[in-house]
């Protein structure tokens, strides 16, 4: 099988390595790709959002499979442009991807199916949205109706700020504060079959102690050991299939994968928010501790094949990823910084880099290129093994101003 992956960051790395590990895949392109990914697969400099760059490259290439990172092209309708040209695609059609092109959209869907959620009201003006908050209270949660590129979230006590980011928005989901930890579950899906994966943990906020404003996310890990028994079924019988049949009676097959993050109350899992494509960093432990060979998995969700796969195989242990970001991140971070350590850190036991945004410095070197420059993993028999090595490994990391946070999966690893 030859696939081409959309994207340039470290999930579309994690994705690039995973399809690297499988038999199956005899060769893997990456548009627009990276020095990391390059390793790995041939590069192609190409507007991802372009459907008919995309299906002239994928058909060029004579791709089996075109795997879609990022949520932009899908929201520009990419996958339909693929599958128009009969090549198949690992993501939804441009319609389903409103699940996450509009939180609006997304509670309106999860409504008509029953979906346990935070209840929420959507906003087009400051008169709604001081309604909103005074329903709702402190803590705010306010939430860019649109794609924001993991930014579009503010969660405060301050009552000014929420204001302030509902007015910068213009369209507005505010929503009730769910209080409990999150979990991330992605589930794979062919429209009638769903599979879930393993669940994982990101952390959202900058610094150490979740303080700081929120990010992209900076480092997750897998398994989640404290998740009660029975989550994963729990979450694919009241959220997974409602919201799947619910799109079917609307005439939207969902095919892909669908993220379901999730905050786990007192009174039960509750949706935070869905999005329509994997989830960055969790995809990079979660991918780490996948057996099955992804290649004809990915594929089995675009040709109806999902249900004659059964279940999925994971590898015993766990993963932690730790993300090194660039000064000024996430507000206005500083590229171009000169970065060194990669081989060094690659070569410890255990550990290796995944580039997220990186770019070339002349013919070999590596320079930062965006707010989340690097993924660092550690793999070990338990969370404190891997934990242990991920951060020995962002130690051989140089890079100027650059930050991370030090306590990814401090706690989940010592209440092993």
């Amino acid at each position: 099988m030859k696939a081409l992956v959309l994207g340039g960051g470290g999930r579309e790395h994690a994705l690039v390595r995973a399809l690297s590990l499988d038999p199956g895949v005899t060769a893997i392109h990456c548009a627009p790709g990276n020095p990391g990914i390059s390793d790995l697969a041939e590069n192609h400099v190409i507007n991802v959002t372009d459907g008919l760059a995309v299906t002239e490259l994928a058909a060029r290439i004579r791709a089996e499979l075109v795997v879609i990172g990022p949520e932009a092209p899908l929201v520009a309708g990419v996958a339909d442009a693929l599958r128009d040209r009969g090549i198949p695609v690992f993501g939804p059609d441009q319609e389903a991807a409103r699940l996450e092109g509009s939180k609006a959209f997304a509670k309106e869907v999860m409504e008509a199916a029953g979906v346990p959620t935070a209840k929420a009201r959507v906003c087009r003006s400051a008169g709604q949205v001081s309604e909103a908050l005074n329903e709702f209270g402190p803590p705010y949660v306010v939430k860019d109706d649109g794609l924001a590129a993991g930014k579009g979230v503010v969660v405060t006590e301050d009552r000014a700020l929420a204001e302030q980011h509902a007015r910068e928005c213009g369209r507005v989901v505010i929503e009730e504060f769910l209080d409990g930890p999150e979990v991330s579950l992605f589930v794979l899906s062919d429209g009638l079959h769903a599979l879930p994966l393993l669940p994982a943990q990101d952390f959202k906020r900058a610094y150490d102690g979740d303080q700081g404003p929120n990010t992209g996310g900076m480092g997750a890990y897998a398994p989640v050991p404290w998740a009660p028994t029975g989550l994963v079924d729990e979450v694919m019988e009241s959220v997974v299939r409602p919201t799947l049949a619910e799109m079917n009676r609307r005439g939207t097959r969902y095919q892909g994968l669908l993220y379901v993050g999730l905050a786990l109350t007192a009174k039960g899992p509750r949706v935070v928010e869905f999005n329509a494509r994997f989830g960055d960093p969790e995809t990079q432990v979660v991918l780490d501790r996948l057996a099955t060979p992804i290649g004809a998995v990915l594929q089995a969700t675009d040709t109806g094949g999902l249900g004659a796969i059964g279940s999925l195989q994971w590898k015993p242990g766990a993963a932690v990823t730790v993300v090194v970001a660039a000064e000024g991140y996430p507000a206005d971070p500083v590229k171009g910084d000169a970065i060194g350590g990669l081989d060094a850190a690659d070569a410890l036991d255990g550990a290796y880099v995944l580039h997220a945004g990186t770019a070339w410095e002349g013919v070999r070197d590596v320079k930062s290129n965006g707010g989340r420059v690097l993924n660092v993993v550690g793999t070990g028999t338990d969370l404190r093994q891997a934990r242990e090595r991920a951060y020995e490994a962002v130690g051989r990391i140089e890079m100027r101003g650059a930050f991370h946070r030090t306590d990814i999966a401090e706690r989940a690893a010592a209440e092993l």
